[in-house]
């Protein structure tokens, strides 16, 4: 698992590094089927990370890769699921909030997550069999395996002592985010809404910088696996808001279900 990880690490690693390149000079914007926006950043991450994970002999389901039917994808054991570019409109804004995403599936559920930031060349991880998460700064694009002894452990907060901090989108703040905002006020929760893109809203729970990450809008499998598996390596509940029940991957639809994840309800 350990190399599993490592392969994982290094493929975010190397995909941040492409996205940079295309970053910090000017770059095209075209909209996929369903309005949502594409640049070269996202192929490029893409072609890496494929090309870095082939080695492993694991499927892979990607944003950006044509989709494996799933009379296919259901005899998978284990699978890739990996967002190249999670955030592309906050790429598009130039705010730095957007990420690498690589999770591994098995029967269903997350047990190993990447996420990697590129402007910060922050790197977060977890193996969650471990019950422990890590966050890493690098100094720049690249990794080895000396990374694991440089990595810090991070851990949530689960008794906040005065403000809930509530973390949400800065894409996709609704009606019923707001609603449910309000029903905590309303219990006499002290509430502080976080505003963050991506899939750093995980990391703000993993890290002890958030309480609550409710999510009422529609996701991707590969939008959140990865955050999804960071969160339960450190006791942070991810689960379906309809059936409190765990989320599952590879399903025959990847569109998840509105989730609830939070680390003191």
């Amino acid at each position: 698992m350990r190399d599993l990880l490592l392969k994982a690490i290094e493929a975010a690693v190397l995909a941040g590094n492409e996205i940079m390149k295309v970053y910090s000079g000017e770059f095209k914007v075209v909209l996929k089927s369903d309005n949502s926006p594409l640049t070269l950043a996202d192929e490029k991450a893409n072609t890496v990370i494929n090309t870095a994970l082939k080695a492993t002999n694991i499927p892979i389901i990607s944003e950006e890769n044509a989709e494996v039917p799933f009379s296919e994808r259901k005899t998978w054991k284990r699978c890739w699921v990996v967002d190249p570019l999670d955030g592309t409109k906050e790429f598009v804004n130039r705010n730095g909030e957007f990420t690498v995403n690589i999770a591994l599936i098995e029967n269903g559920l997350p047990i190993l997550g990447v996420i990697y930031v590129p402007v910060a060349k922050t790197l977060y991880y977890a193996i969650v069999s471990e019950n422990r998460a890590y966050r890493a700064v690098l100094g720049n694009h690249q990794v080895s395996e000396s990374i694991f002894e440089n990595s810090e452990i991070i851990q949530p907060d689960s008794k906040p002592n005065q403000e809930l901090k509530v973390v949400a989108s800065r894409s996709h703040l609704n009606d019923e985010t707001e609603s449910f905002i309000n029903d905590l006020k309303l219990k006499g929760e002290d509430v502080m809404i976080v505003s963050k893109g991506s899939s750093l809203k995980f990391c703000l729970l993993a890290e002890g910088e958030a309480h609550v990450y409710p999510r009422f809008a529609p996701t991707m499998e590969w939008d959140i696996a990865a955050g999804h598996a960071i969160c339960n390596a450190v006791g942070v509940k991810v689960h379906r808001v309809d059936a409190e029940s765990d989320l599952k991957y590879n399903k025959e639809n990847l569109l998840n279900p509105y989730f609830l994840a939070s680390t003191i309800l």
